[in-house]
């Protein structure tokens, strides 16, 4: 095999590689793997998104702080219930991660809300996030933002927030 074909090769499985490793998604802190950290397109006007991942934690029990990031004015750290037909959202001073165990943030459950966004989230756009955990400390995650899958979608709630203040979800 000619050399420039060896070349050629080596650089396709190269690209593949790095491909599939930016497809996986996940960051590592310590004992905590963070998992497909993603958030949902929002339109003009609309002033909260929320923001969605996976929290494997491998080691000791240890605790969501707290997150931030330059495309919103705050990050929240939100539960979410149903009470009857009622959509209850509760802001968490933390988010606990007991040992051993994963916490999945996605709609509908915990989520971190984004309040006060600067610009619509559109989809294929991507965004740091800093995540600051009790024990692990804190990390920089890349956040893409992508349309929910069909047979994932939730539909839209409208819901009132305990300060008060409507907004879509």
């Amino acid at each position: 095999m000619p050399i420039a074909s060896i070349r050629r090769a080596l650089a396709g499985t190269v690209l593949t590689l790095a491909t599939l490793a930016a497809s996986a998604h996940s960051y590592k802190l310590g004992a905590i793997d963070i998992d497909h950290p993603n958030a949902r397109p929002t339109v003009a006007g609309q002033s909260v998104g929320g923001g969605f991942m996976t929290l494997v934690n491998k080691g000791a029990a240890d605790r969501l702080l707290s997150a931030t990031t330059a495309v919103a004015a705050s990050v929240q750290i939100h539960s979410m219930t149903m009470d009857g037909n009622v959509m209850k959202m509760r802001q968490l001073d933390a988010l606990e991660l007991p040992a051993g165990q994963t916490v999945e943030l996605k709609p509908g459950a915990w989520h971190l809300m984004l309040v006060g966004l600067k610009a619509p989230l559109k989809a294929g756009d991507t965004f740091p996030m800093t995540l600051k955990f009790e024990k692990a400390g804190g990390v920089v995650v890349t956040v893409n933002v992508e349309q929910p899958e069909p047979a994932k979608a939730q539909p839209q709630h409208e819901h009132q927030h305990e300060h008060d203040h409507e907004h879509m979800h």
